[in-house]
């Protein structure tokens, strides 16, 4: 499989990364070129990791035989580079969020809708070890019916962040803040255990930053059509900055996982296992690096034995919409109904 790489900056060089690990063990898994408007920083990624560099998609895709597109662009961005792929029979593999908007995330649907390509959205964290842990527990029923869940990201990212660049922090690019770029990872856990959302209360503000159109905190609560709910904090606004954590709870056992490992665990279950089978780390490479590139590995096997990925486009337009339900009802002061996720 050659990919593909649309977008050069920091997360773009996450994903070279990763191709180029996952070429190590399977030579068939390749960088075949890299795509950016500025053609000098794509060309500085290809030459690190391989491929040639083009200043559009639609060069890349006439030039080079490619199977896959690695979407790593501005988040508003995401749908437009999505659609040109689908298009023109390739299988996308797109960061979160899948877009901006749930218009957006619908242009993917269809332009996937009857194509037999794959479609999968980056949400590494489920691939975590304790993360795969709890949701099996869950599925198995070792915590019994489950009854609510918290998700925190409790982040920091100081006013430079954000003066870094003209983009970061709009409406227009962005999309929204604390919850649609940062906590969107756990908000995904969350609802990966939980199940379907359909209500959902939330305020959101701009605490502790200047400048900046979306928010550094958001608070959210979200009934699910199992009768369980779920809290969600996502800030950037904490300082110094903490792991994110998500608790599970049953009416027969609860799981906690903080700093990516299994904080807690106990069940009513005596043939519940205690903890999560031991991850080996590549050098240099943290849990969520090994995360990562166990979705690359889900993709590829998803694109060559046509099954669907763990990630799924609904899932992550699922979690979009959960995203765009907060700030919904933070903005009008009431609750909102969830459909169509």
């Amino acid at each position: 499989m050659r990919f593909a790489l649309v977008g050069a900056g920091v997360i773009g060089a996450v994903h070279a990364r990763l191709i180029t690990a996952f070429g190590e063990s399977d030579a068939s898994v390749r960088l075949g070129a890299v795509v950016d408007q500025d053609l000098g920083r794509a060309a500085a990624l290809a030459d690190r990791y391989g491929g040639r560099a083009f200043a559009s998609l639609a060069d890349a895709l006439a030039a080079e035989a490619v199977d896959a597109v690695a979407v790593c662009l501005p988040s508003a961005l995401h749908a437009d580079a999505a659609v040109e792929a689908l298009a023109a029979g390739k299988h996308v593999l797109v960061e979160k969020p899948v877009d901006i908007t749930l218009a957006a995330a619908d242009r993917i649907v269809e332009a996937q809708r009857g194509t037999g390509l794959t479609v999968s959205v980056i949400s590494q964290r489920r691939f975590q070890a304790p993360a795969a842990f709890i949701k099996d527990s869950v599925e198995a029923g070792r915590l019994g019916r489950i009854t609510s869940g918290i998700a925190e990201s409790a982040f920091y990212r100081p006013q430079a962040y954000f003066d870094s660049g003209d983009w970061r922090g709009t409406v227009a690019v962005d999309g929204g803040g604390a919850l649609m770029n940062q906590g969107i990872h756990a908000l995904d856990l969350l609802l990966w255990m939980l199940g379907k959302p359909v209500h959902v209360s939330a305020q959101t503000g701009r605490v502790a930053h200047e400048g900046i159109e979306v928010e550094d905190l958001a608070a959210a609560t979200i009934r699910f059509e199992s009768g369980a709910v779920g809290l969600v904090l996502a800030s950037t606004a904490a300082y110094p900055g903490l792991p994110v954590r998500l608790s599970v709870h049953g009416d027969r056992g609860s799981a906690v996982m903080a700093d990516d490992r299994l904080e807690y665990f106990h069940s009513a279950d005596p043939a519940a296992p205690a903890a999560p089978p031991d991850v080996a780390l590549r050098d240099g490479w943290g849990p969520v690096d090994v995360a990562h590139l166990a979705q690359y590995e889900d993709f590829v096997t998803a694109v060559r034995t046509g099954r669907e990925p763990a990630v799924t486009l609904a899932a992550g337009r699922r979690a979009l919409a959960v995203v765009r339900a907060v700030y919904q009802s933070a903005d009008e002061g009431r609750p909102v109904e969830l459909q169509e996720v």
